[in-house]
This record gives C-alpha cells, sequence and structure tokens, in this order.
C-alpha cells in the first residue's frame, strides 16, 4: 500500500495511491483510519513529504562498492546523527544552497518509518516494527563539518531532507536498489545487500539507545557515487518500488537590507 500526503488548493490530505488516483483517507495511518470517499487523480495534486516525521536519525558511511569489500567485524558504535524535521521538504520542492557556499552532495537513501514503540527489539523482530519505507536524499553541505567530526551543522539545514514520493508499506528492503541520476545522468545504483551495517542491526542497535515511535524516519545511508551539485542541477532519487523523488538546486537569495 503507498500512503501520500498531498495538497489540492489550500487544503492538506491524506490517501492511498492506487495507479493515477488516490483515495482520500482520515485518521491515523499507524492505528485506525477509513476512506472517505473522496478521489483525486494524481496529475491534479501536490503532493507533500509522505510523513511529518517524528524525529530523523542518519547513518553514515554505510556503502562498500561491492560485496567483497564488506567489512568483516562491524563497528562496535555505528557513526549516527539526528537530522531537524524542519529540513523537510517533499518532491519537486527546491533545495536551497546556503548562503557562502555554492555547492552541496545529494545522497539517495532508502527511508525506513516506524510504525510503533520499539524498545530493545532483537535483531530477529526488527521488521514487526517498521511500517514502510520511503526514499530519501540526505543532503549535505561537508563544508560546514567540524574538524573533530561533528556533522551537525552541515546535515541540518532547510530543505536538506527531501523525502517522497511515497511511504511503501509492502516492501522487501533486502530486494532493492539505491539509485540516483543528476540531470539525468545515472550517479547511484547499489543493492541495500551493500550495507555495512544491515537494516535489522541498524535498527536494533537505534532501540537499545532510544525508544524509537511511530513517525521516526531512519535514513540507511547512501550508496558510493554522491557528487557535489550546483544551482540548476536536478536529482532523482529512485527506488523502482517506491518511486522517484526528484529536486532541484538554487542559491539561497540574500536578504534584502533595509
Amino acid at each position: 500500500m503507498k500512503y501520500t500526503r498531498f495538497t489540492q488548493g489550500s487544503s492538506i490530505y491524506t490517501g492511498v495511491i492506487s495507479e493515477n488516483t488516490i483515495q482520500e483517507i482520515n485518521g491515523d495511518i499507524f492505528g485506525d483510519w477509513e476512506y472517505t470517499g473522496q478521489i483525486f487523480s494524481v496529475t491534479d495534486v501536490t503532493q507533500l513529504a509522505p510523513i511529518k516525521p517524528n524525529q530523523i536519525i542518519g547513518i553514515g558511511a554505510n556503502y562498500v562498492s561491492k560485496l567483497e569489500d564488506r567489512p568483516s567485524e562491524l563497528p562496535e558504535i555505528p557513526v549516527f546523527f539526528f537530522k531537524p524535521t524542519s529540513s523537510v521538504i517533499g518532491p519537486e520542492e527546491d533545495i536551497i544552497i546556503p548562503e557562502g557556499i555554492e555547492k552541496v552532495k545529494f545522497e539517495s537513501e532508502l527511508a525506513i518509518v516506524i510504525g510503533k514503540e520499539a524498545k530493545n527489539v532483537p535483531e530477529s523482530d526488527v521488521l514487526d516494527y517498521v511500517f514502510g519505507y520511503t526514499v530519501g536524499n540526505d543532503v549535505t553541505a561537508p563544508q560546514f563539518f567540524h574538524q573533530d567530526g561533528h556533522w551537525t551543522i552541515g546535515k541540518s539545514f532547510d530543505t536538506f531532507t527531501p523525502l517522497g514520493p511515497v511511504i511503501e508499506t509492502e516492501l522487501d528492503p533486502f530486494s532493492v536498489k539505491v539509485e540516483a541520476r543528476l540531470n539525468g545522468v545515472e550517479k547511484q545504483n547499489s543493492a541495500t545487500e551493500l550495507m555495512i551495517i544491515p537494516i535489522r542491526r541498524m535498527v536494533s542497535y537505534l532501540t537499545k539507545v532510544m525508544t524509537l515511535k511511530p513517525g521516526d524516519v531512519i535514513l540507511t545511508g547512501s550508496p558510493v557515487g554522491a557528487e557535489f551539485v550546483t544551482a540548476g542541477d536536478t536529482i532523482e532519487c529512485k527506488i523502482n518500488e517506491i518511486g522517484t523523488l526528484s529536486n532541484s538546486f538554487v542559491l539561497a537569495q540574500e536578504q534584502v537590507k533595509s
């Protein structure tokens, strides 16, 4: 099932996409909801990020280029970071390059949406707590990384976390490929089996540190091939079974001095 958030006119709706139509729903997607009977055409609406996350957690440097490069021993403490919810945008919205720099990096990723409260979950049970999956773009300005390895600022600018176009609940996350095309040219295309910290290990580890709640989004890492981009570029992050998340880059407008 593919869940979406969208606008038509000044109203925001939640719905389920089936082919070229969206059936509006009312209620909690993580709990009880029902169809309202109202149907929209996909071509008549503007899709938003499919969720307003509770929190966003990312993992760094989580892909190798080929299976034989995977380490024999996994890191004892994976490199996780937080991104603010204010950085979230949806499909076709502009990614704003901050003032003072001319380039940022795209990072196409599989994003996990947690569906129920999770604490101290064993790896074998992790998928029972996953609601679904979407496509994420962990936009990054490494020019703002602290020399000691603090990533927060470089990950946190407004518009730096595009999500979408839908949340797909019927997905095998172990059999998909994470892709990215920059101005129509393929830059990333890797199977999720190339992750260093696999999904079950990743989520289980996090639940031993913190309580994950419905609406939390976990960005699972970006394949080899991420590049710097500039204003005017368009990035398409894609997972076939979910869809394509397309955004363009623009320079921040300098404030008008009064």
